[in-house]
């Protein structure tokens, strides 16, 4: 039985399923003259972004809003956990507030889309208010009206057993808002990067910014109800539910808090990196790694991760930094951190293959046992030469049905190795190598079990992954020297 902690007796207060969006609409060709309409990604009827990516209590908070047609609406801040199995707790509820209808701002260096809004509304976050991913949902004050989230991270600086990352950098390098704009695309249907990791040659220089609000989730699933979230929702959320349920002392930062201050390492036994994680600063790389060498234990409940250096720019709007970056080069040792390389798609089960090893410790698995279709959409494989790694788990994976057309059913099958390897001074880092393994952890309110189009999808919530999961990070835990 875990102690009581600051976010165990945050989760026995009252929930409320109210945070999930009811009323959605998307792109209304009005107001997207000139503007090619791809896919249905904005929701023009009122969106949003905020000023930062996460605050520390006492931080305002500026809420940049866009309406149209214009007109008032409300903000109903809500904290993200388990909450007897509601998801998140109302905070605050602002307004109303006037927005105006604010222009999609024409196409920067590099291709850079960067609003420049009027701020709508500002918020002092209470100095009450503990770590947690939060989402603020945007409705617009009318019968009716249409709703989306903005979305940001409170942070603090208390020691904790676990501190998760969420994947923020990864969300805006595949947001396509306005039309179809990301570090992907070129606001066509064509893809605007098809080159290597390893070809710097084909690398062109794109540069997305923050100053802008989250589309559409719409890369392998098409799911309306997450606009503004980013792929929270999608690939995180079931952690931080499964997390919060269980009574572990956590709390949370953005990927560039870890660029920007990485003195937030020190201040945990256990680092998570989660879901698709795959853009990080080599700042962020080299620094994690240093922590894992002073006993930080590290867990990759990921896939596609650390697979891209990026480099930050300061915003052109307000002259802050952090607001914007640009894809440099493919990450080009990050097995030497995560034990295994980082690839992209993938599809299939985790397969057991060390049944004597404590990270299996009362699943009752054994050797050639399945996890059926817990691998995906991305995953990590060929481990690395670390001393004392082991390879818990492998598996050959399959792509999706125009990959299986075009190679042939037997053509460069991607492999998947979960691996476990000791760190410095006590710690640990283990690889779960799959976007989806979050999926096995839990199924809360407002998440859409993952799903693709060709190539299936996880069968929902595991107690063998739950199990694996809480070995791993009590372990950890326990021999912890920090």
């Amino acid at each position: 039985m875990r102690e009581a902690n600051i976010i165990s007796e945050e989760n026995k207060k009252q929930g409320t399923y109210l945070w999930q969006l009811q009323y959605t609409h998307f792109d209304n060709p009005a107001v997207l003259v000139g503007t090619p309409l791809i896919r249905r990604l904005r929701s023009v009827d009122i969106e949003g972004y905020v000023s930062k990516t996460s605050f520390e209590p006492g931080d305002s908070v500026d809420f940049m809003v866009s309406m149209f047609p214009a007109g008032n609406f409300k903000i109903d801040i809500y904290r993200m956990g388990f909450y007897n199995g509601a998801g998140g707790r109302l905070m605050a509820s602002l307004g109303s507030y006037k927005a105006e209808t604010q222009e999609v701002p024409f196409m920067g260096m590099e291709r850079i889309r960067e609003c420049r809004w009027e701020k709508s509304a500002t918020f002092k976050i209470p100095n009450d208010w503990p770590s947690g991913v939060y989402l603020g949902k945007l409705t617009r004050d009318e019968e009716f009206g249409c709703q989306s989230y903005v979305i940001f991270v409170v942070k603090e600086k208390r020691k904790v057993d676990v501190l998760v990352q969420v994947s923020d950098l990864t969300w805006q390098s595949y947001n396509k808002w306005p039309s179809n704009d990301s570090i992907y695309q070129d606001g066509t249907t064509n893809p605007y990067y098809s080159g290597s990791r390893e070809s710097s040659k084909d690398n062109a220089t794109v540069r997305v910014s923050f100053d802008r609000p989250y589309a559409k989730y719409q890369q392998v699933m098409d799911v309306p109800q997450s606009i503004g979230s980013g792929e929270f929702l999608l690939w995180e959320f079931p952690l931080v539910y499964w997390l919060e349920e269980n009574g572990y002392d956590v709390k949370y930062c953005s990927n560039i808090d870890i660029d920007e201050d990485p003195s937030i390492l020190d201040s945990a036994k256990v680092f998570i990196s989660s879901g698709h994680d795959e853009y990080w600063s080599y700042k962020m790389f080299e620094e994690v790694k240093k922590a894992r060498d002073n006993g930080l234990s590290i867990a990759f409940l990921s896939g596609n991760s650390v697979g891209w250096d990026i480099e930050f720019y300061d915003s052109n709007v307000t002259g802050e930094k952090f607001r914007g970056f640009s894809r440099k080069r493919g990450m080009p040792n990050e097995d030497e951190l995560m034990g295994v390389k980082t690839y992209g798609p993938g599809y299939g089960d985790w397969v057991v293959t060390d049944e004597n090893h404590w990270v299996y410790e009362n699943t009752k698995m054994v050797n050639g046992d399945r996890i059926v279709g817990i691998i995906g959409f991305e995953h990590h494989g060929t481990p690395a030469d670390i001393a004392g790694l082991e390879v818990i788990a492998t598996s050959p994976l399959y792509g999706c049905q125009k990959e299986r057309l075009s190679l042939g059913p037997h053509t460069d099958v991607p492999v998947h190795h979960g691996i476990i390897y000791p760190g410095g001074q006590g710690g640990w880092v283990f690889n779960a190598g799959s976007v989806w393994w979050n999926e096995g952890l839990s199924n809360p309110p407002g998440h859409i079990p993952a799903r693709t189009p060709h190539c299936g999808g996880t069968l929902g919530v595991d107690d063998r992954v739950q199990k694996i999961t809480s070995n791993v990070l009590n372990r950890m835990i326990i021999d912890s020297n920090r």
